[in-house]
């Protein structure tokens, strides 16, 4: 029961960080407006720092070696994402191109972070699970990579049209799919870790799909060359923080 109440609370703290977005609440719209490809850049670099500082790497571990086999579950990610987008693109065909493109980015990002928060919930229960202490120290490290993806996701919602109101309830019920994974997880025990081991590289594929089909081509019609400069340096700031969260997990 002890591990059960530390699990839960454990995951509703993460949970709560999906409203960290709220800083930029107070903010003027034209402010937020001249920041967002910014936002954009951020979180590309971000999504990029967690594929290869975080999720593939984890995936290694669990697979045994950098195999064809997690390759495969790589690809199936990346593919899947790419049928999903069409689909949001078939369903909102009725706007413009450009519109449509746009939109598509938001929910992308939405059903991305559902299934990485599904994860890390999965991943708290589990690891409570095996001991209090490790599942503490796993938390904590969730914690410490998610404040910079949740900014980032809260950036790319803004940027695909939504209030700052709707973004800030959409990450956070997004959110709460971590705690549906943390019961699941301390429902089932130790059977979903094979789950897991494949969930894990499939959503690398989904994360390198966003950032290198979705976010990236974003910043590719900036012409001057001191935002181009600034962007560049606001995406190495998100893979650098998510290679930085290393020596503090």
């Amino acid at each position: 029961m002890e591990k059960i109440i530390y699990a839960l609370i454990s995951v509703a703290i993460v949970t709560i960080l999906s409203l960290v977005g709220a800083v930029f609440i107070f903010m003027k719209e034209n402010s937020i407006q001249k920041i967002l490809k910014y936002f954009v850049a951020f979180s590309a670099g971000a999504f990029l720092g967690e594929v290869l500082f975080h999720l593939l790497p984890q995936a290694t571990e669990s697979f045994g070696k950098f195999s064809t086999e997690l390759s495969f579950f790589v690809l199936i990610g990346f593919i899947l994402f790419f049928i999903i987008e069409k689909a949001i693109h078939w369903r909102h065909c009725h706007h413009s191109a450009e519109e449509g493109h746009i939109h598509s980015i938001g929910k992308m990002n939405l059903i991305g972070d559902l299934l990485h928060n599904f994860i890390d919930g999965l991943i708290i229960g589990a690891s409570f699970i095996v001991s209090i202490p490790l599942g503490i120290s796993t938390t904590i490290a969730i914690i410490l990579h998610e404040i910079p993806q949740e900014i980032g996701n809260f950036g790319i919602l803004l940027h695909s049209g939504y209030t700052k109101n709707k973004a800030l309830l959409l990450n956070f019920l997004v959110g709460l799919t971590a705690i549906a994974g943390t019961i699941i997880s301390l429902i089932i025990g130790s059977e979903f870790t094979e789950i897991i081991k494949y969930l894990i590289p499939i959503t690398a594929g989904g994360f390198l799909y966003m950032a290198t089909v979705d976010l990236i081509p974003e910043l590719k019609e900036e012409a001057k060359l001191n935002k181009i400069a600034l962007q560049f340096a606001t995406m190495i700031i998100g893979v650098l923080l998510m290679y930085l969260m290393l020596f503090l997990e």
